[in-house]
């Protein structure tokens, strides 16, 4: 909900579509630099404390975004308080779902784990269609309240999460580290695959305002382009316990990332309403399985004790192509718009 009202409110603000992709870029500049310590906190202290540390700075970057933007400046600070919460929260939740996993259930796990995240994607921007879906450009003040309203119970659900204990394992002489993480056989190339998938879904965020202001689209058919993707992505979490089983992680991994990339592709000429939905839905189903999938290799990869740390390198990829690759969209755009 948050995302893609901030790339709304820079609209207002006269930011050029060019520079949308260096306000993508500041939701990951902090945690991409906080990353592995957080996993490393994680496995220290336990989950439930860095996921109610993360809940606290969700909350707080939604005042930010109430207060503070009304400048480029002030949205790109609450952009990076907000990706810091985020951080926090989905390393230690990871590593909670792997620390209380059994490892031939890890496939179904973070899939569920990620279709609740696909959830919160879909009704998020759901909600724009309430605050302006006639409009190309939204009431976002609106949204930016009614976001931080929605942030306030996490605090409560966090309060309640259970710990697994397997923080006290991480003192140990024996526990390893970070290399003997990178050494594991394929990991080097799982967390590549996870850093491209997560930039294509957060290029489809910061553009897809951009593309429909452009083009004359309402607001809210861009919402509804934004809940189609995530329900797509959805259902093939929801799926996806079976889909390993039926075909193999490997094999659906590299499928998957491939239809994900013909849907994006696709939305480069101009297309029907309609068009756009069904190849929205085509890139949701790819871009959908990528994360559970590099999740699990993870998990069964990192002994107990080092889950959070593997967690957190995933998400300095994914950060690190938050950075680049959105911002690499936006030089593109502005080399296409000279």
């Amino acid at each position: 909900m948050l995302r893609p009202a901030s790339a709304y409110r820079a609209l207002e603000l006269d930011v050029p579509g060019a520079r949308l992709g260096l306000l993508g870029a500041s939701f990951a500049i902090a945690p991409l630099v906080l990353a592995v310590p957080s996993g490393h906190a994680v496995d220290r202290f336990g989950e439930r404390r860095i996921v109610l540390a993360g809940s606290a700075l969700l909350a707080a970057s939604g005042l930010c975004f109430v207060l503070l933007a009304d400048s480029v400046v002030g949205l790109v600070l609450a952009s990076m308080v907000l990706g810091i919460g985020h951080l926090c929260s989905v390393v230690a939740q990871q590593a909670l779902v792997a620390n209380r996993t059994p490892a031939d259930r890890y496939d179904a796990a973070f899939g569920y784990y990620t279709f609740a995240a696909s959830l919160g994607q879909a009704l998020g921007p759901g909600l724009i269609v309430i605050f302006g879906g006639d409009r190309p450009i939204p009431d976002t003040g609106a949204i930016f309240v009614g976001a931080t309203v929605v942030a306030v119970p996490l605090l409560v659900a966090a309060a309640f999460l259970r710990p697994s204990g397997h923080h006290r394992e991480a003192a140990g002489p024996g526990a390893g580290g970070l290399p003997d993480l990178l050494r594991q056989p394929g990991l080097v190339r799982a967390l590549t695959v996870s850093c491209v998938v997560l930039a294509a879904v957060d290029i489809t965020l910061v553009y897809l305002p951009a593309l429909g202001t452009e083009r004359g689209i309402a607001a809210g058919s861009i919402g509804v382009l934004l809940g189609l993707r995530a329900v797509a992505s959805m259902a093939s979490r929801l799926l996806l316990g079976r889909l390993v089983a039926g075909f193999g992680r490997r094999a659906l991994l590299i499928s998957t990332v491939a239809l994900s990339a013909a849907g994006l592709g696709l939305l480069l000429p101009p297309l029907p309403f309609w068009a756009m939905a069904v190849v929205v839905t085509v890139a949701g189903l790819g871009l959908g399985a990528g994360q559970p999938l590099t999740m699990s290799f993870l998990a069964e990869s990192a002994p107990p004790g080092l889950r959070g740390r593997a967690m957190s390198l995933r998400l300095t990829g994914n950060r690190l192509g938050q950075v680049l690759i959105p911002s690499a969209a936006g030089v593109l755009a502005a080399l296409g718009i000279s």
